[in-house]
């Protein structure tokens, strides 16, 4: 049986917490929430997800954050 054709770039991890702005903790927590989409695969060394399913997560789920370079008027 061969692999599973990939459809888009993945992320693992690492790439997904720098997405969620979150630590290892936050992003197991995220990750174990049911709305949160299944890994494309499971390897070895551990489960990686399509960028896209992740990036459609963020969009749907979580709440916009404000943008570090604005100024605010004082």
């Amino acid at each position: 049986m061969g692999e599973p054709e990939v459809p888009g770039p993945l992320v693992g991890p690492a790439e997904m917490m720098a997405m969620l702005g979150v630590g290892r903790s936050r992003l197991r927590q995220i990750i174990a929430h049911p709305k949160f989409p299944p890994p494309f695969q499971t390897l070895q060394g551990g489960s990686v997800w399509l960028r896209s399913d992740v990036e459609a997560y963020i969009r749907d789920h979580r709440r916009a954050r404000p943008a570090e370079d604005e100024d605010t008027p004082g």
